[in-house]
């Protein structure tokens, strides 16, 4: 049995759930998505 995931949406739940723990870190979660992101594109890895 192969599990399958992908990145963005595991990404995007974990931010999720940062956000509505610690709202005080929701730039900090903002900045680390988007960096990962671009990090991620420039390696041509598709999102």
């Amino acid at each position: 049995m192969t599990l399958h995931l992908e990145l963005a949406p595991l990404i995007s739940l974990g931010a999720g759930i940062g956000i509505l723990v610690f709202p005080k870190l929701l730039n900090y979660i903002v900045a680390g998505y988007l960096i990962v992101l671009g990090v991620l594109g420039l390696l041509g890895h598709p999102m």
